[in-house]
């Protein structure tokens, strides 16, 4: 059926290069978007101010319904939709190609608003306007695209036949915006760092690599852009932000997708403890400016963002959910085989794998908003030790359905611890860690960081908790895919 119809369209394509109007103009139209008219069009009742005025409309025209003499039609813009009425008696000189145009073309409108006789507004035709002929035809109109695969595959057909996938991506932009007035009207200066990086730093995650033929070298797509964020600390910017772009080659699932967006913020003279007003206060802002309220449903549920949040230890965590404490290594080990972690895990370090079985045990139950605070200092190799609990670190993570948000430290600034951890990082068998020492960026801190906090949120995710979407995916307008076979 589809390739009949994407042929009857090449065939009407024809026509119109040969009779006219052009399908695909070179020039557009000055119109006004539907919403306006809508709200200024009134109703039958009360006619608006606009009743009776003549008016332009571009989008894409959808649902044909034929009268005979008289056609009606939904055009559809970004702000929303009215109804169209294309009559004979109007459209004298057009209605003999009336046929070559299809549900799907993108059209322009030009018409006195007014109402039908069951009162629905519409715009009545008097000059009809191709803006470009579809060649292939919109899925069913009641279904959008139903494949999900297809939805991501084809974004630009989903935002305009898929309800509610537009409103989606208008709300992240929104999150956007609002995250950077936030922060400005704190004092942070956006800034923006390399995308290339010569060393793979500033997260434990394994890179994408690529090459540079004039500098003959590899580079590395960052990870994280936390070490340049921090060299300006350095440098007495002393509030910085950066939402970026950032690349870990991962795995995919609902949660996780190659490239991802992350706001990483650094401030001079302040600790984790402010990381916390921050994100708790940002969290709360968003959910209210977007929703007008701090409760947002989620996978079914209902999760109130009101600050303050909750605050839990990962040690208090731990002997929660797994019966033993964390510094018991032979009643850790044992819990990691009851859980079959994989021996290539259980080989890189007891405290890496005291986090593999934290991860399996203690994360799904983080309905929160909770922050998980004092982690083990040996996985945290960027993070200041607790003053209060040596062993531990000044890093909170928040979480919420099980899933993080954000992760924040008090910065280590002592050069000389910085680089004994990194020599330990390199010389540890995790394939995730970075392979040589970042030694600029300790060079840097030797010039004196002050004590700093800072702080990283998965725009994404938080998104996805914004707008009740299931999948990561759902909240990215091009998601990474498999490559299709070839056909």
């Amino acid at each position: 059926m589809t390739e009949i119809a994407q042929k009857d369209r090449l065939e009407k394509l024809e026509k119109l290069r040969a009779e006219g109007p052009p399908p695909f103009p070179s020039r557009g139209v000055l119109a006004t978007p539907t919403a306006e008219l809508v709200e200024k069009g009134g109703t039958a009742e009360a006619p608006g101010p606009l009743i009776g005025e003549t008016v332009t409309v571009a989008g894409r025209m959808r649902d044909l319904r034929d009268f005979g003499k008289l056609i009606f039609t939904w055009l559809n813009d970004k702000s929303g939709r009215i109804q169209v009425g294309l009559q004979k008696n109007r459209l004298a000189e057009w209605w003999p190609k009336r046929k070559l145009f299809d549900s799907g073309d993108l059209v322009a409108f030009t018409g006195e608003l007014g109402h039908t006789q069951k009162g629905e507004l519409t715009i009545w035709a008097t000059e009809v306007t191709m803006q470009a002929k579809a060649l292939a035809p919109p899925p069913e109109k009641w279904h959008g695209l139903a494949d999900v695969e297809q939805r991501y595959r084809r974004r630009y057909v989903d935002l305009w036949a898929s309800e509610g996938v537009r409103e989606v991506f208008e709300a992240r932009s929104k999150t956007l915006s609002l995250t950077r007035r936030f922060f400005e009207e704190r004092g942070f200066l956006e800034v923006e760092t390399p995308t290339l990086h010569p060393i793979a730093g500033g997260a434990t995650a394994r890179p994408f690599v690529t090459h540079h033929n004039a500098l003959d070298s590899d580079l590395y797509l960052r990870i994280a852009p936390e070490l340049y964020l921090k060299r300006l600390i350095v440098g007495g910017l002393e509030r910085v932000f950066e939402i970026s772009r950032n690349f870990r080659n991962e795995g995919l699932s609902t949660r996780h997708n190659p490239e991802f967006t992350m706001l990483e913020l650094y401030q001079a003279q302040a600790d984790y403890t402010h990381m916390m007003e921050h994100t708790e206060e940002l969290v709360q802002h968003l959910a209210t400016e977007l929703h007008g309220t701090t409760e947002v449903e989620f996978r079914g549920e209902r999760y109130d963002l009101r600050a303050p949040f909750q605050r839990k230890t990962y040690a208090e965590l731990f002997r929660e959910h797994n019966g033993c404490e964390i510094e018991d290594e032979a009643a850790v080990r044992a819990r990691a085989t009851e859980l079959k972690i994989s021996s290539e895990v259980q080989e890189l370090g007891y405290w890496r794998l005291a986090g593999e079985v934290f991860e399996a045990t203690v994360e799904e139950h983080l309905t929160g908003p909770v922050f998980v605070t004092d982690y083990p200092l040996p996985i945290c190799p960027l993070a200041k030790e607790s003053p209060e609990n040596p062993g531990y670190a000044e890093r909170f993570e928040l979480f919420l359905a099980g899933m993080e948000l954000a992760n924040a430290f008090t910065e280590l600034n002592d050069p000389a611890d910085q680089m004994a951890r990194f020599e330990e990082q390199v010389a540890s068998k995790d394939p995730e860690t970075p392979g040589e020492v970042d030694v600029d960026y300790v060079q840097a801190l030797e010039y004196g960081m002050p004590p700093t906090g800072g702080l990283g949120i998965g725009i994404d995710r938080l998104v996805m908790i914004l707008t009740n979407q299931d999948s990561i995916r759902d909240v990215l307008l091009f998601p990474t895919l498999r490559q299709k076979p070839a056909e």
